[in-house]
């Protein structure tokens, strides 16, 4: 890619006004569940809630076009909670394409079905499938998972899906780029001829339309999609030559003050895992989250960067999928992204919320 596709300033007061048309309580939601939403802090619906909570709590098949951190994670997880409640004896399926984004998805049905007696339990790989066994024996209402999980899971007669009513693909683009399309065919084969489908992603080409119309009942389309992220963030490039040259760049950005909290992309697992260790060495306080790690590793890095503990994190980018912290100050790109639609996901880690945010990308 042109180096200077990576230049580019920040022009939050260029972002388009969105009238917001709805409060959470016009929608049809019971009342313990507009409590929840309220403890949340949750007071007006995003753009993406604003338009598609009415059709998905309506039952609709909903094919939506969002960008990541905009709220579409509240958008499926009222809808599931609503149709539980309404129908005791139906579970839900949600299928996402990383194990970071499994659990963000999993605390957030737990987070807004507190008092309502909904069990929401998690599938991914990399964890211990004899107690995702024991899971499954207490009949959770919920299965939230990655691809292959679920479908290994099910091929092992431990999950049934007859009576699910409900299924959310979330980021299934990304899905579709990790090569899950035979194990998101298969698992939504085995749902029940009628279902309401929720289905979620950055961007639609043919092969989402190809899924959405094989699974789908008259889907309604909304597309909310503003970059508005993007706007927040200042974003230029660096020059280095080499790994080394670029280290010595690297440790001298993050000696900074203003380098309060920071997230590192690097290309591989090995490349992520060298970063981290030489800060580690250099004296910074760095960790790492990628595929070899165990999910307990990864799920105790990941809190610990949420809670200040480490002020560096270094990341592959399917690793860095789901990750959702407000206050990262600056994303550098150590390795240049594949595509960029990956680098605008990766600079999205920053300037949320309204924040501003930098991003800094190595070119030789």
């Amino acid at each position: 890619m042109n180096p200077m596709m990576f230049v580019r300033p920040a022009m939050p007061n260029q972002q388009e006004e969105i009238i917001i048309q709805h409060k959470f309580s016009d929608f049809d939601m019971p009342e313990q569940l507009i409590k929840n939403i309220n403890s949340k802090g949750y007071v007006i619906p995003t753009p993406i809630q604003d338009v598609a909570l009415e059709a998905s709590l309506a039952g609709k098949d909903v094919l939506g076009l969002a960008d990541t951190g905009t709220g579409k994670t509240a958008v499926f997880a009222l809808s599931v909670i609503k149709n539980i409640l309404e129908n005791p004896n139906d579970t839900a399926l949600v299928v996402a394409p990383t194990r970071e984004l499994a659990v963000q998805i999993r605390d957030e049905i737990r987070s807004l079905s507190g008092g309502l007696q909904i069990y929401a339990s998690l599938f991914i790989g990399g964890s211990d499938i004899r107690r995702q066994l024991d899971e499954l024996r207490r009949r959770p209402n919920v299965y939230i998972g990655t691809p292959g999980r679920l479908r290994d899971l099910y091929n092992r007669r431990a999950l049934n899906l007859s009576n699910t009513r409900i299924v959310v693909l979330d980021e299934v683009d990304r899905m579709l780029d990790m090569g899950f399309v035979h194990e998101i065919t298969q698992l939504l084969s085995f749902l029940p001829k009628e279902h309401q489908t929720l289905l979620f992603s950055a961007t639609i080409d043919q092969k989402v339309e190809g899924i959405a119309l094989q699974f789908m009942n008259n889907p309604e389309k909304i597309s909310v999609k503003t970059n508005a992220g993007s706007l927040n963030v200042d974003q230029n490039i660096i020059r280095a030559t080499g790994k080394q040259g670029k280290f010595a760049v690297l440790s001298d950005l993050l000696s900074k003050e203003n380098f309060r909290k920071v997230l590192i992309f690097g290309r591989t697992k090995y490349g992520v895992e060298e970063i981290a260790i030489n800060l580690q060495k250099s004296g910074f306080n760095a960790d790492s989250i990628h595929g070899d790690k165990r999910q307990n590793q990864r799920e105790t890095v990941l809190r610990k960067f949420k809670e200040n503990q480490i002020r560096i994190l270094c990341a592959t980018d399917v690793a860095a999928r789901g990750i959702d912290v407000k206050d990262i100050t600056h994303v550098i790109n150590f390795d240049q992204p594949a595509t960029y639609e990956d680098y605008i996901h990766r600079i999205g880690r920053t300037g949320r919320a309204g924040k501003s945010g930098i991003a800094l990308t190595f070119v030789d």
